[in-house]
């Protein structure tokens, strides 16, 4: 089963990163339920704040939910 992953509004690519209180990143994606999963599966998101999504290939950042 292939998973659908949600794209950026402004410059349609799939990798995002999230951010903790410490300012620390971990690259994500979001799958087509908007649910955020860690690029690397071994890798957890907790800590991290999950209403916020910010793009790797543009200045945008937001909601998981506005995305593509």
């Amino acid at each position: 089963m292939i998973m659908k992953k949600r794209k950026c509004p402004q410059c349609d690519i799939y990798s995002f990163y999230i951010l903790n209180n410490k300012g620390e990143s971990l690259l994500v994606y979001v799958d087509e339920n908007y649910n955020i999963i860690a690029r690397n599966p071994e890798e957890s998101l907790y800590g991290y704040n999950l209403d916020t999504v910010y793009c790797l290939g543009c200045s945008w950042k937001g909601s998981p939910k506005s995305l593509r």
